[in-house]
């Protein structure tokens, strides 16, 4: 080892700088082969992760920046959604509501003549359930009965009114033969809307 040392401090100045700096590089060839390039896919690796980490931070940071907006529009959507429930009736809901109306033709004055309710007709997640109806009353207790049968918390909608005078003697009041159809709306539950879906499907495929 001593000769080695010798020998190597005997070169030229020179020599000597040059010998030293193939050292050095040998040592950092060494190093780059050794550690630093077998870790080099692994360091990309968990550059991509912490960038990726990052980016989701930065997503949940902003969704927490907006949660209370958040909560409030559900809220609001659930009340929207309460609301419309409560308007339209559920299956057990409808006789009570028909037998409502129909008490309501009374106690305006009306002679209920026909009350007939029609099959239901399915659309979308709801079905309108129609029925017709035939009064005889005076205008004013007609009107009436439109009157209170749109101040009711259900959704009810009169159409195709029809009105004709029947004969009547000299100095009797006018009564009115008024025929329409009243019109309520129910949700259908989802098994209602697979039973519906299915029937049309199979109607279509005859």
């Amino acid at each position: 080892m001593n000769a080695l040392l010798a020998r190597l401090l005997e070169l030229p100045a020179r020599q000597r700088v040059l010998l030293l700096v193939g050292v050095v590089g040998l040592l950092f060839f060494l190093y780059a082969y050794l550690f630093y390039w077998p870790r080099a896919q692994e360091i990309s690796d968990r550059q991509a992760e912490l960038e990726d980490l990052t980016r989701n931070r930065d997503r949940m940071a902003a969704v927490a920046s907006n949660l209370e907006a958040a909560r409030k529009t559900v809220a609001d959507l659930d009340a929207a959604l309460k609301q419309a429930v409560a308007e339209l009736p559920d299956t057990k809901e409808i006789p009570d509501l028909l037998s409502n109306v129909s008490s309501i033709g009374r106690e305006s004055g009306l002679d209920v003549v026909q009350f007939r309710q029609k099959p239901e007709q399915p659309i979308d997640f709801y079905a309108e359930v129609p029925v017709e109806v035939v009064v005889h009353g005076t205008f004013q207790q007609i009107a009436t009965f439109f009157d209170r049968v749109s101040r009711l918390t259900r959704i009810v909608n009169v159409s195709g009114i029809g009105v004709k005078m029947p004969t009547r003697m000299e100095h009797d009041p006018v009564i009115l033969d008024t025929s329409c159809t009243v019109t309520t709306f129910r949700f259908l539950d989802e098994a209602e809307r697979e039973r519906i879906a299915k029937q049309r499907e199979k109607k279509g495929g005859q």
